[in-house]
């Protein structure tokens, strides 16, 4: 998963984006791994917010927010949901021209199906959540299979705001 964001399409491209000939000083891709314990929830969201700014990258404090609450939601439903069968996760942070991506992966096979609401649960509101946060930021959000049998949740916002 080390490809690059394409600055269009948040999803993750075979190579090298060829319109962006020299990549911005902000862009790149960024991994971490972290135990599936409840202590990589804020360690992973302080390591993100650092990265954001480490690199420069051109977020307003709204979408800052937002990116950091879908990693804390995305990072705790692998510690609660995963941690069995992963006990190692990973987040990823892709940053583009025009998209920053906050990935989280696991190996357990279960693919959630959270992210479509069920009013009749009191539980498993976080997926509505990160899929809300990116909505109202004019993202998306998806899951995918991992070669290893395991799953990617990704969310991926716009740099720039959806309305003027």
């Amino acid at each position: 998963m080390d490809n690059h964001g394409r600055g269009d399409d948040p999803r993750p491209a075979e190579g090298a984006d060829e319109r962006t000939p020299h990549p911005l000083p902000y862009e790149g891709v960024w991994r971490f791994t972290a135990a599936a314990v409840d202590a990589s929830v804020p360690q992973a969201r302080h390591a993100v917010r650092d990265l954001l700014l480490r690199q420069g990258v051109p977020v307003s404090e709204e979408l800052a927010q937002g990116l950091l609450l879908i990693v804390s939601e995305l990072v705790t439903n692998a510690v609660r949901h995963a941690a069995l069968l992963s006990p190692v996760l990973a987040v990823e942070v892709a940053v583009g021209a025009e998209w920053v991506r906050v990935s989280v992966e696991d190996n357990h096979p279960y693919r959630p199906t959270a992210l479509e609401a069920d009013h009749g649960r009191t539980g498993g509101r976080g997926l509505l959540l990160v899929r809300e946060v990116a909505r109202e930021a004019g993202g998306v959000v998806d899951v995918e299979h991992t070669a290893s049998g395991g799953k990617v949740i990704w969310a991926a916002l716009p740099l720039k705001p959806a309305y003027p």
